[in-house]
């Protein structure tokens, strides 16, 4: 069995048929990790989710990311956050739309894989946090997006504080602050706080912002994590975590990576821009 970690979709529905073929993926026998954002930007979003939904969570896991959070954030009503390059109306507009928001909120925030001895998550994890603890955070955010409230916690989701962990932080504020760690995160400050406005690359980044992955005393740092999100970052293996979002809904590329035996190996197909109504733009 051929283990594939696939990097931000958004939307880019045919570029994802074409790197599967390009693997020779079989889902008789071979799964994939779709590190979050299925969603956006790209011009079949509902074609992403219904493949995912239809292939299974046997033959795929999925992480939600922020792009996903977005969607289901509109589909709740708190659309006062949406984008001028947002493009989700073959899901909202869909027949099939209450099926598709519901079997995407039932979705993990984390993936761990004991056998294989890896993790997924979409953006990054703070350097407090031991695997055990990311896992039993994101079943905090998991259980009220899959429960009867969790249009109430689309309104409360949207901040950038709090910004450093505490044992004592409770309700909204937790759940916010799990939400941002592990879909939008890319850089910490140096005492530990997030830093979640500066998208850009590593050489460019303010002074005293370190990226999460790179943090000292990292509590993960021998834990093999898979992430995406970083589009300026790149893909690439920096020690033990896997970097996969190589901008395909921008006209780059769409990425996947061989997790399953070593030496891990990279695939990369080139996105046609011709179909994807925001390639090229800066603002990511």
């Amino acid at each position: 069995m051929a283990v594939y970690a696939i990097g931000d979709v958004q939307g880019c529905f045919d570029e994802l048929q074409n790197l599967l073929k390009f693997v020779e993926f079989d889902p008789t026998i071979d799964q994939i990790w779709l590190v979050g954002d299925l969603v956006n930007r790209g011009p079949k979003s509902a074609e992403v989710l219904r493949f995912a939904k239809q292939m299974g969570s046997d033959v795929v896991k999925v992480v939600l990311g922020n792009h996903d959070l977005h969607l289901l954030a509109t589909a709740a009503g708190v659309n006062e956050h949406s984008h001028r390059m947002d493009t989700m109306e073959s899901i909202l507009d869909a027949g099939d739309r209450e099926e598709l928001i519901t079997w995407l909120r039932h979705q993990p925030l984390f993936h761990h894989d004991a056998e294989l001895g890896f993790s997924m998550v979409h953006a990054g994890l703070p350097p407090q946090w031991s695997l055990k603890k990311v896992k039993k955070r994101a079943k905090e955010v998991e259980k009220v997006l899959r429960g009867d409230n969790w249009r109430e916690f689309f309104k409360n989701m949207y901040g950038n504080k709090p910004d450093k962990w505490k044992k004592g932080l409770a309700d909204w504020d937790r759940l916010r602050y799990i939400t941002n760690c592990l879909t939008r995160l890319r850089y910490c400050h140096e005492d530990g706080r997030l830093a979640l406005k500066f998208k850009g690359e590593p050489k460019d980044r303010p002074t005293g912002q370190i990226p999460w992955f790179d943090m000292p005393n990292r509590k993960t740092k021998d834990d093999r994590i898979i992430f995406g999100h970083w589009s300026t970052l790149g893909t690439g293996q920096y020690d033990n975590v896997f970097s996969t979002d190589s901008g395909a809904v921008w006209g780059d590329q769409l990425t996947a990576v061989r997790i399953d035996k070593k030496p891990y190996q990279w695939f990369m197909i080139d996105a046609d821009p011709a179909g994807l109504p925001h390639a090229k733009k800066k603002n990511r």
